[in-house]
Order: structure tokens, then C-alpha cells, then sequence
């Protein structure tokens, strides 16, 4: 490990030369990037891994937008900066930032730098550490603009979380909480006591009943199970009260589903994520003052980048998983 502070001309990133399983990543030297204006160089110390990663990987999620392989994935990214650009005012050298830059576009956040938008990233609260500050931006992000500017929630309202337990579902269970929304959250039994100390009134176990036997009269739900073959995002409009609405995060909102919405009279909305300084500022805020909590699932080296994602194909780990990248 150098102690030099003057980035190198390449770096090691994960890449791919073909869509596939988790054994197409391999470990590339490549040329490190270097800042245009108002961006800055960020010497990586973790990335995030995210479902959309996994489903780029095999060519589908944001493939359309990446392009064929070879490129770099990831979108969380936590770290140093090492290098400002022209025009850059809100950050310097040696400030701690994390953030969800160039979201759909290749952020390339597997490597040992990258670069990105100044205003994308915020300073990491210092009770963070880089790992965990690399599980909040895309999931959080995701689980805050879906509560706040798609559905926004209001205080004393119902809100509806699937998958609960997950990276955005965790988030959003205590995003909902903390905007004085009655929280119901559906997740597996194993959870539940840990969705109730993080924000959730009501828990339900998808794995013994159907979700929508149990619930009524939501005024919101975050779908983030997706339709798939057990047809959840259409089952999601039943549990919503007349004038409703369901934010359907993956997949979006199938025919069949909008039908289904139509008929009951509620809003389906599909739904995407966008980089957000502002919002992750306030984000940032709430993980300072402890009033959200980030889970780290588990931390593995970038060169496990392969284990990485089957641990996270399987859909049972709690939080999120983040990557170490070393120099």
C-alpha cells in the first residue's frame, strides 16, 4: 500500500466483458478517471451493492442505458476526495463524502476512484463509517424520494413497506416512522422485532399469510418486492383505501397492475431513483443525529465482488452489502 497522496495513472476496478452470472466480474486494471470541472476524484473506500447491480450484471436493470460490456458497476461510493475540478466550491481535498452519482449512467463505483458531479456527493456525518456510509445513498434515496416526493406522506397516514427488511425497506420503514406515518411493514418473522425497534406499528410474515388478509385502508405502499410470480405489486393494490397510492419501485407498473389500480381507484406509480444532494444532505442529518440507522448486511473484499452478489441474489440478507476497496 503506497503512502503516496498523488492518485496513480491506473487503478484496479471490477469489470465484465459479458452480461452473466456472478462469475463474469473479474478484477481489471484500468485508467483511473480524472476530474472535469465541477467534478470531483474520490479515492473509493467502499461501494455499495445493490439489487440494480446484480440485474445490470445479466443484462437486464440499467444495461439498456449502459451498453455492452466492458464497463464498471456500481452507483454507492464512499471515500476521500482526492481531487477537485474547476469550479468546485462545496468540497475540497481530504473531506470524507458519499453519495449516488451519475445514477443510471456508469458511475463505475467497483474501483478505486472514481469521479462525479461535486454537488452528487455530501460529507460523511462522522459517526459513519466508510462502509456504512456506502449502504445509504441509493437505497435511502430511493426509500426518501418514493415517501416524499412521489407519495408525499403525511403524518397520521398508513404506509404500506414490502420487503421491510431489505436495503430501501429498512430505510423507508424509518423514513415513514420518523414522518409520523403509521408503518406497516411485510417481511419474514425473523425480522420483526428488529422493524419494530426501528419505527414499524404493525408487522406482518409474508411467509405465513397473504399481506393483503392483513391489511386495509393504507393510504400509501412502497412495493419493493416487484409483480414477478408471486404477482406482489398487483396484491399491493388491494391493501390501499380509495384514492390511494402505490409507488411500484421495481418493474414498475404492469399493464395488469394499472388495470387493477384503475378499477380500485387508486394511483400506481412507477418509480426510479435520481441523485439528490439536497435530499442526502438531509439524510446525512438524520444518520448524524441517530434518528435513522444505517444496516450493514456484510462487508466483503473487492475481490469477492462475485460472493458479493450471490450473497445478495439470494434476497434474504437484512440491509444492505458493501464492498472494501483497498489501495
Amino acid at each position: 500500500m503506497s503512502n503516496d497522496l498523488t492518485p496513480p495513472p491506473t487503478m484496479t476496478a471490477v469489470t465484465q466483458t459479458v452480461f452473466g452470472d456472478a462469475d463474469v466480474l473479474t478484477l481489471s486494471t484500468v485508467p483511473r478517471p480524472v476530474p472535469l470541472p465541477t467534478e470531483v476524484l474520490v479515492r473509493v473506500e467502499a461501494a455499495g451493492v445493490n439489487p440494480v447491480d446484480w440485474k445490470t450484471r445479466g443484462g437486464a436493470g440499467m444495461a439498456h442505458v449502459l451498453g455492452e460490456p466492458p464497463f464498471v458497476l456500481g452507483w454507492d461510493v464512499a471515500g476521500v476526495v482526492a481531487e477537485v475540478g474547476f469550479g468546485v466550491t462545496t468540497l475540497a481535498p481530504g473531506d470524507r463524502v458519499f453519495g449516488m452519482p451519475w445514477f443510471p449512467r456508469q458511475a463505475g463505483a467497483y474501483a478505486q476512484f472514481v469521479t462525479a458531479p461535486s454537488r452528487q456527493l455530501v460529507r460523511t456525518p462522522a459517526n459513519l463509517t466508510s462502509a456504512e456510509a456506502a449502504a445509504v445513498p441509493l437505497a435511502a434515496l430511493t426509500a426518501w424520494q418514493a415517501l416524499v416526493d412521489a407519495a408525499r406522506v403525511q403524518a397520521g397516514q398508513k404506509v404500506v413497506v414490502t420487503a421491510a427488511a431489505g436495503g430501501v425497506g429498512h430505510f423507508a420503514v424509518q423514513f415513514a416512522h420518523h414522518l409520523g406515518a403509521e408503518v406497516v411493514a411485510v417481511a419474514s418473522e425473523r425480522h420483526h422485532d428488529w422493524l419494530r425497534a426501528h419505527g414499524a406499528d404493525q408487522v406482518v410474515d409474508y411467509t405465513r399469510t397473504r399481506f393483503e388478509d392483513e391489511i386495509d385502508g393504507a393510504d400509501v405502499v412502497v412495493e419493493l418486492v416487484g409483480d414477478g410470480p408471486d404477482d406482489t405489486t398487483r396484491r399491493a393494490v388491494d391493501v390501499l383505501r380509495p384514492g390511494g397510492i402505490l409507488v411500484a419501485v421495481p418493474g414498475g407498473v404492469p399493464a395488469h397492475v394499472a388495470e387493477a389500480a384503475r378499477t380500485a381507484d387508486v394511483r400506481a406509480t412507477p418509480f426510479l431513483v435520481e441523485p439528490d444532494g439536497a435530499a442526502l444532505a438531509t439524510i446525512s442529518g438524520l444518520l448524524e443525529r441517530g434518528i435513522v440507522e444505517v444496516e450493514v448486511a456484510a462487508v466483503y473484499a473487492l475481490d469477492d465482488v462475485a460472493e458479493a452478489h450471490k450473497a445478495g441474489e439470494t434476497g434474504r440478507t437484512r440491509g444492505k452489502i458493501v464492498l472494501r476497496v483497498d489501495h
